[in-house]
């Protein structure tokens, strides 16, 4: 049985609710136009990014609510302003939402991006979940209305944008069976249960061949005979051993084999045994390609670390501890708490200009699960 250092769980916790959610709660917030700014400078301050894309205004929906939930008293009225917001990226004619605003909300890209309507889902999930109201279902309705009438693409699964464009795309797909489980545990509908179920099925028969998980297809979800074609990211398989997890956790079909054997390569392939540090991304033999690496990557393999010990009783502490202690002395550790820096390169330099807004989804969900997890008290 896992059995975490309390001392760095409750750093974690600390970080979570002492440090930065109070920050994003501040800086964070554009009290002038609305919403959520795009992106910090290291300062602190606004880095004047001149638009704001769909994704991080439901990203930090999604963290407020979610830090409602666990009993952060001003979750709540944040992710309000938020919806308010997202609300001006919403096109009602076509039952979507839009790829990115300017700073005031007007539209400047009206592309229908499947990863963006999948985190409007996502933020309209925990939105409900953490105010206990049904009011924003009919608008998830909606939209999985116009996925499933305009993005459905051939040999299962959707187009990840309009119009059709490049290799079809796995990732896009993760973020909605994410979503349709979060809005099926928030609100019992069975619309997001048969999501989520299509997703997981498509997963299994098309993404993934037992061993590796590619992310560019083609259009029947065929090996691509290009370099594109080899790129495997150890964070996603990370994230997808979670998301099925999650899947089966709600649905009671076994996912075992499959969580077992992405985390495993991943682990293997993706993780330095020696720094802990989740590399960018690999080749389909395991072979580094980009040993670079995001925040991101490093936040899943704790996710997936708790799905394994739940799943299978296994001992996941190192892992934990690992990408824990990374995350908390590498990338959080900036000369203003509460910021992060999103990216280092192979040879271990840091290489961000600027705090995006979005990695605090990664990390609030990462940490929120180890919490969970650990049984540690939370707000």
């Amino acid at each position: 049985m896992s059995k975490l250092d309390a001392a760095l769980v409750e750093r974690v916790r600390a970080w979570m609710f002492e440090t930065a959610l109070p920050l994003w709660a501040g800086a964070g917030v554009d009290r002038v136009n609305g919403g959520f700014v795009e992106q910090l400078d290291f300062n602190g301050h606004d880095a004047g990014a001149p638009a704001k894309r769909t994704r991080v205004t439901c990203r930090q929906v999604y963290v407020f609510s979610h830090a409602s939930v666990l009993g952060w008293g001003p979750g709540l009225d944040l992710a309000r302003q938020g919806l308010a917001f997202l609300d001006r990226a919403w096109d009602s004619r076509r039952g979507c939402w839009v790829r990115l605003v300017d700073r005031k909300g007007a539209v400047v890209d009206p592309t229908a991006d499947l990863y963006d309507i999948a985190f409007g889902l996502f933020a309209l999930g925990w939105w409900m979940r953490a105010s206990g109201e049904t009011d924003r279902l009919e608008q998830a309705l909606q939209a999985v209305d116009f996925v499933e009438r305009e993005m459905r693409g051939p040999a299962a699964g959707f187009h990840h944008v309009l119009p059709a464009e490049g290799p079809r795309q796995q990732n896009p797909h993760m973020h909605l069976c994410e979503a349709s489980l979060v809005l099926w545990e928030a609100t019992g509908h069975p619309r997001f249960k048969t999501l989520a179920a299509e997703l997981a099925e498509t997963f299994t028969g098309r993404f993934f061949d037992g061993r590796v998980l590619r992310e560019y297809f083609t259009d029947d979800w065929g090996r691509l005979d290009t370099p594109e074609g080899r790129i495997v990211e150890p964070g996603h398989m990370f994230e997808w051993a979670w998301i099925l997890a999650e899947h089966q956790r709600l649905s009671g079909q076994d996912h075992r084999p499959t969580i077992r054997a992405l985390t495993e390569f991943a682990e293997a392939a993706g993780v330095n045994p020696v720094t802990q540090v989740t590399a960018q991304q690999v080749l389909d033999d395991g072979s580094p390609l980009d040993s670079g690496s995001r925040s991101w990557p490093n936040t899943e393999r704790i996710k997936a670390w708790v799905a394994m010990a739940e799943t299978f009783g296994v001992d996941a502490t190192g892992p934990l501890h690992g990408s824990t202690r990374v995350l908390l002395d590498r990338y959080l550790a900036t000369e203003i708490p509460g910021l992060w820096v999103d990216h280092f390169d192979a040879e271990g330099r840091p290489s961000s200009s600027s705090v995006p807004t979005s990695t605090l989804y990664h990390v609030f969900l990462a940490f929120s699960e180890l919490l969970r997890f650990s049984g540690g008290r939370t707000a």
